[in-house]
């Protein structure tokens, strides 16, 4: 888990928790988000099942942008969102090397040069459980099982795979589109129909004594056209109709 900073130290400032394939489009969008509002950000970036612990233990988050549904919809049920979440976008799952020899496919991922393949903890991050349900889908999981080296969430496995410590891994797509990423090594977006949908979700999180005010304007904003666009430059879908196009 890292923290980041939207802007300089303001008097109004929320504390957004978001997954870690949102961490490029997250500062981005909070970024515009503070230039609207002068509203600023404190962005906490981990896996979404550990940002859920965390919420659960009371963590003084205001926002839960999470990698999926299943963790925002937990946090709901158990009375610690102010409501039912909404999803914002659709995650897309990419194959990704910083080795020139390396065949971006799945039957290359038994190539004995492939020691390691990195993929987030499919326990706690739902990238990882859609990397594993895509092996699975492909019925070569059982191949390559022992070679799956496991990021705490999708920020570490991309380190396995920029350190090259990992020869190629399973990333989200939005990681490989940023800024910060798009001239590292090469990369293939992979088949969706073997995958389930990676609806993500955002909540509001109840905190005592504290008005959900600028929360909210965050709320709105990610759902706004400035928003909306930030979120397409990084690869995700905004419409199941888009996804399931692609399946």
């Amino acid at each position: 888990m890292f923290f980041l900073g939207c802007t300089e130290e303001k008097k109004d400032r929320i504390t957004v928790a978001a997954a870690a394939n949102m961490q490029f489009a997250i500062k981005e969008i909070s970024d515009a988000f503070t230039k609207q509002t002068g509203i600023s950000c404190d962005l906490i970036v981990s896996s979404s099942g550990k940002l859920t612990a965390q919420i659960k233990e009371g963590a003084p988050y205001d926002i839960f942008v999470s990698a999926n549904m299943k963790y925002p919809n937990d946090v709901y049920k158990e009375g610690f969102a102010v409501a039912p979440p909404k999803i914002y976008a659709y995650g897309q799952l990419v194959l990704w090397s910083l080795y020139h020899d390396i065949e971006l496919s799945v039957a290359g991922l038994s190539n004995p040069k492939i020691q390691n393949i990195a993929l987030a903890n499919p326990k706690t991050a739902p990238y990882g459980q859609a990397a594993v349900e895509f092996l699975k889908s492909k019925e070569v999981y059982t191949l390559v099982e022992d070679k799956l080296v496991y990021g705490e969430s999708i920020a570490q496995t991309n380190q396995f795979i920029t350190s090259k410590a990992s020869e190629i891994g399973f990333t989200a797509k939005s990681v490989v589109m940023s800024s910060q990423t798009k001239r590292q090594g090469y990369w293939k977006e992979l088949d969706s129909s073997f995958y389930t949908p990676i609806a993500q979700g955002v909540v509001l999180i109840k905190q005592e004594n504290k008005e959900h005010m600028n929360s909210t304007k965050f709320y709105d904003f990610l759902f706004s056209k400035e928003a909306k666009k930030i979120l397409e430059d990084f690869g995700y879908l905004l419409d199941n109709r888009e996804f399931n196009s692609l399946r």
